[in-house]
C-alpha cells in the first residue's frame, strides 16, 4: 500500500485524523522513505493531496522535527503559494524546524517577515516562533531579527501581546532586554486584565537576563 492511501482524502475522509495518525506512524517507525513520499507530493497536482501532505509534515514536525529537516527548502517553497491552506501549513512546518535549521533559514528573514505582514492570524504565530527560534541560535541574528520583532509587538492586536511576548522570550538577552520590557510597558495599557497579568510574568521573566 501506498503511504499516500492513508491520507484523508483518500479515505474520503475530511476530518485530520487520518493524516494525524499516519504522522505519528511515520514517526514511531521513524520511516524516513515514507516521510519522503509525503514530501515529494507536496507538489502533487491533486491540492487536497498537497493540504494532506503538508498536514501529515508538520504533525511530524511536532513530534520528530529532526524527521523533517531535510525538506526546509520545500517548506519556503510554499510560503510563496497561491493557496493559504499550503502556505500557513509550511509555516507551522517551519516553526517545527527552525531551531534546527537556523542557519539555512536565517537567509530567508526577510521573506519570512513578508510572509507574516501578508499572512494569517495562524501564519504571524508561527512567523513570531520561527524567528524567534532563529534569533536565539546565535548573537548576530537576534541583531537583525530583534528589530522587526519589537516593532511587531509594538502593533500587533492587544489580544497577540501575551502570547507573541512570551514566545519572544528565547530571544532576548543583554542587549535587547531594556527595548522589549519598555515596549511590554507601553504596550500594557491596552490589555486585559488576565493579558496584563501574562505580560507581567514575561516582563518579571525578561528582568532576569543579562
Amino acid at each position: 500500500m501506498s503511504i499516500l492511501e492513508k491520507l484523508a482524502c483518500h479515505q474520503n475522509r475530511r476530518d485530520e485524523v487520518p493524516n494525524q495518525e499516519l504522522a505519528r506512524e511515520l514517526v514511531e517507525t521513524q520511516n524516513r522513505e515514507g516521510l519522503r513520499e509525503i514530501a515529494e507530493n507536496l507538489w502533487n497536482k491533486d491540492k487536497n493531496v498537497r493540504a494532506d501532505c503538508i498536514k501529515v509534515l508538520y504533525e511530524a514536525g511536532y513530534l520528530a522535527p529532526e524527521l523533517i529537516a531535510a525538506y526546509t527548502g520545500d517548506f519556503l517553497k510554499l510560503t510563496k503559494s497561491r493557496n493559504n491552506r499550503l502556505v500557513w501549513g509550511g509555516m507551522i512546518a517551519l516553526s517545527t524546524v527552525a531551531a534546527l535549521k537556523a542557519d539555512e533559514l536565517f537567509p530567508h528573514v526577510r521573506e519570512i517577515e513578508q510572509v507574516m505582514d501578508a499572512g494569517s492570524v495562524i501564519t504571524r504565530d508561527c512567523g513570531v516562533r520561527i524567528l524567534v527560534q532563529i534569533a536565539a541560535q546565535d548573537e548576530a541574528y537576534r541583531r537583525e531579527i530583534f528589530p522587526y520583532l519589537l516593532s511587531h509587538l509594538a502593533t500587533c492586536r492587544p489580544k497577540d501581546v501575551a502570547q507573541h511576548s512570551e514566545k519572544s522570550l528565547p530571544a532576548v538577552d543583554g542587549q535587547n532586554q531594556a527595548e522589549f520590557i519598555a515596549l511590554l510597558e507601553k504596550r500594557s495599557v491596552d490589555l486585559s486584565k488576565s493579558e496584563l497579568a501574562r505580560v507581567r510574568k514575561v516582563i518579571k521573566t525578561a528582568s532576569k537576563g543579562d
